[in-house]
């Protein structure tokens, strides 16, 4: 068996690699040759340098492992033509991410730019405007192992959660679900709206001027799924207008952000530039799950761990 690898890990994940499969042929090339290609019964990838070209000329191939929970940007409907097994590193997000959306919040509630700023003048002044976050709602819309996680840490800190998704299934740290026909209803409770949605159908422009109208004009909207989940000239009438107090946004339409967008002058809105799930235990935690899914396909068995279906993109 043949899996190429478009990234390169580190010497001693190769490693592992090799010992742990030894029947396995491992080739690793940011560039790869045409033979390489070929002759790959499973490619690993993050995803963006698969194309419908790379699979015409990859005859051989039969699993795609994405180390990215996003899948968007692929040829789903070649890959689904070709029946293609479809895995992905979906969870393994759910620590860096968590932590992020806490740490954002922790410091917009205790004000901790206005200190960073206030350090920088030397201007010692105790009228700071800090709250509690406990007592508080948030609104997590896809709560799903990343979502789950951050209702998790939020209610440690006395915080009410409300989980969003398109069924309305219960989900772990929800103190309650409801459905996307549900969501303008209940938006008027949350102080946080926390987005993990990824990019669907059903998620693109899901949020629009009337649920952002209806969002208190304190709440914290907050977007670490995909840019693609509201209109931004929706979203900037909003921050401008006062309809909500705050915008955290790790995610955008075009990325990067370009230089002369407004979001980055408004006093309201913190630009997170698509770091919010980075962690030194990335690619070890996407191995893990590869690992576990090539013991298995090695043995025939196909019900592998995270499959993604391409038809639904998902």
């Amino acid at each position: 068996m043949n899996i190429l690898f478009t990234f390169d890990p580190k010497d001693h994940q190769k490693a592992g690699l090799l010992e742990r499969f030894p029947e396995v042929s491992f080739y690793y090339s940011k560039e790869p040759t045409a033979q390489s290609v070929a002759n790959a019964n499973v490619i690993v990838t993050y995803g963006e340098d698969i194309d419908a070209d790379l699979l015409e000329r990859a005859k051989k191939l039969e699993w795609l492992m994405i180390a990215s929970a996003g899948v968007e940007k692929m040829p789903l409907a070649d890959i689904a033509a070709r029946e293609l097994m479809m895995t992905n590193v979906r969870g393994i997000h759910k620590t860096p991410m968590a932590e992020s959306a806490l740490a954002h919040i922790l410091a917009l509630k205790r004000s901790l730019p206005l200190l960073y700023e206030r350090q920088r003048s030397k201007e010692w002044n105790r009228q700071v405007g800090s709250r509690e976050l406990r007592g508080s709602t948030a609104l997590i819309l896809g709560p799903g192992a990343i979502g789950s996680e951050m209702g998790r840490l939020l209610q440690a800190f006395g915080v009410r959660t409300i989980g969003c998704n398109r069924s309305g299934r219960a989900s772990d740290s929800m103190d309650e679900m409801i459905t996307f026909d549900g969501l303008i209803d209940a938006l008027p409770e949350a102080d946080y709206v926390i987005s993990v949605l990824p990019s669907t159908q059903e998620t693109q422009q899901l949020l629009t001027e009337e649920h952002f109208k209806a969002m208190k004009e304190t709440a914290v909207f907050m977007n670490f799924g995909r840019g693609d989940l509201v209109d931004e000239e929706v979203l900037l009438a909003a921050l401008k207008n006062g309809e909500i107090g705050h915008a955290v946004l790790d995610v955008f339409a075009t990325e990067p952000l370009p230089v002369d967008n407004e979001l980055w002058t408004l006093a309201n809105c913190t630009i997170s530039p698509h770091v919010s799930s980075l962690s030194g235990k990335y690619v070890e935690r996407a191995l893990d799950i590869f690992e576990e899914n090539l013991a298995k396909w090695l043995q025939g068995d196909r019900e592998l761990v995270n499959i993604v279906d391409a038809k639904k993109g998902y």
